[in-house]
């Protein structure tokens, strides 16, 4: 039978015993690993038989435990934290394994959909250096036989909508569940859903949970910072207050995700700050509604609670209600959640999505419309004082206010061509002016601004890519 080693510097972690099987391993005294020496059995009971894989706190493994008539399946997840931590920062993060067993012992085996916790413990063994002790904290969890969306996705494509709306529902079933106790996940995203071999839908990892049930009302606990880039909503990424709406936010992104088969980096638009996922499938107006509902960057903004997304999904013809101002310290029965402090996140993405976010066509358009209006203010300028360097400074600050008042959207696109119209007016119907422009000919009203509207386009063409490509580097 192949054991495996769960220390994690093992250099020879599989082990093969010829005498051990199904009829001795109930019996069978402790096994040790023959190239570290580290104990196989945990705590005498449970045999680790393969990696499953392993992760930034931990690795998870497939065990046997010997002490149930079955000897059934089970997944042993040991805590490990990677990288140098502080004291401080290894003793945050085993409070969030620890965590992860406090709640699976209080909500796992009344919701079928969330795996059961067997056992949670820690384990003294000898280091590999003489005279060294080391120490694993393993969590003992239900072996859900299956896949999860992530490799669900990698194996067969990207999901019809039928399919998304299924693995929805279901989520939004288990978080309903969870947010009535007082809990927000705060890391869906599709490796933490499972689909079991009988198509049943589970969420795991719980492990970054933050509970609020018990939290006194006005007090204010830290937050660990931690959660998956681009699943994360504003308020989280910054460190603060979370909701039932954050974890909205996440089931959003991951529907997003296995709808279009793409990764977060070509469905977010990083320049304007926005999701820019319809493109890239075709949905349903209803469900493309309430996901980019979901979707919005105001905790406040999106749908309240798990049941609001269900009703919504059940009344497809319904109108989605445009986003109310609420307190979000209602949005979750119970005691109110309270404020997370910031702790160095981790990862991040744009924190808001701008609502005055402008098109790629109207920035370049502004661009043209800047340059041409420039060419003629100068023009005009240059009639009227006769001096370059005043010229090019009074040009350049009216130039500032128009630019200025578009970013504001003060200036729309109506009043731009009413404004050009009105400059090509005073240049060509103004005695002084149109005498002026008559001593070097009316071609030299059309190519100077023009050749000022296309510089103007090109430099900012030329800024924006340099910016995307920062944006990407950074």
């Amino acid at each position: 039978m192949e054991v495996y080693c769960t220390r994690p510097r093992c250099p020879r972690p599989q082990n093969n015993f010829p005498d051990l099987d199904d009829s001795t391993l109930r019996t069978t005294q402790q096994k040790y690993c023959t190239a570290c020496g580290m104990p196989l059995i945990l705590v005498g009971r449970y045999l680790p038989i393969r990696l499953l894989g392993r992760g930034g706190f931990g690795a998870a493994f497939l065990a046997r435990d010997r002490y149930t008539p079955g000897m059934r399946h089970c997944v042993v997840k040991q805590f490990l934290p990677a990288g140098n931590l502080s004291p401080t920062q290894m003793k945050l993060a085993q409070d969030l394994f620890e965590r992860e067993a406090v709640v699976l012992e209080d909500i796992g085996n009344q919701n079928s959909q969330i795996p059961d916790l067997f056992a949670y413990f820690p384990l003294p063994v000898p280091g590999l250096q003489p005279g060294q002790e080391d120490q694993f904290f393993y969590l003992v969890l239900e072996y859900i036989d299956g896949q999860n969306l992530e490799e669900e996705l990698a194996q067969k494509g990207k999901f019809s909508e039928q399919e998304v709306l299924e693995v929805l529902r279901e989520i939004l079933k288990i978080l309903k569940f969870v947010h009535s106790r007082g809990i927000i996940h705060r890391d869906i995203k599709p490796s933490n859903i499972m689909r079991r071999r009988d198509g049943k839908i589970f969420l795991l990892d719980f492990g970054a949970v933050k509970q609020v049930t018990n939290a006194p009302v006005g007090g204010a606990t830290s937050s660990t910072g931690i959660y998956s880039m681009g699943f994360a909503p504003p308020e989280q990424m910054a460190g603060g207050q979370v909701f039932p709406s954050t974890d909205l936010y996440a089931m959003a992104v991951t529907v997003v995700i296995l709808l279009t088969g793409e990764e977060i980096t070509q469905l977010f638009d990083v320049y304007n700050n926005q999701w820019k996922w319809r493109t890239h499938v075709t949905v349903s107006q209803s469900l493309a509604d309430i996901l980019d509902k979901m979707l919005l960057p105001g905790a406040n903004q999106r749908f309240q609670s798990a049941q609001e997304v269900l009703d919504a999904l059940d009344s497809p013809s319904a109108p989605i209600s445009p986003p109310t101002q609420i307190n979000p310290r209602q949005s979750i029965s119970g005691p109110q959640p309270q404020p997370i402090q910031p702790h160095s996140p981790k990862q991040s993405l744009p924190q808001t999505h701008s609502k005055q976010a402008f098109s790629l066509l109207e920035i370049l358009l502004g661009a043209g419309f800047s340059g041409f209006e420039g060419g003629l203010i100068a023009i005009a300028l240059e009639s009227l004082l006769n001096n370059l360097i005043i010229t090019l400074a009074t040009s350049a600050l009216i130039l500032g206010i128009l630019i200025f008042a578009q970013t504001r959207r003060w200036i729309e696109k109506l009043d731009l061509l009413i404004i050009l119209a009105i400059s090509v007016s005073i240049i060509f119907f103004v005695p002084f002016l149109h005498s002026s422009v008559g001593k070097t000919g009316y071609i030299y009203i059309v190519i100077l601004p023009l050749a000022a509207g296309l510089v103007a386009i090109a430099l900012t063409s030329l800024f924006r890519i340099i910016y995307k490509l920062l944006s990407l580097l950074l």
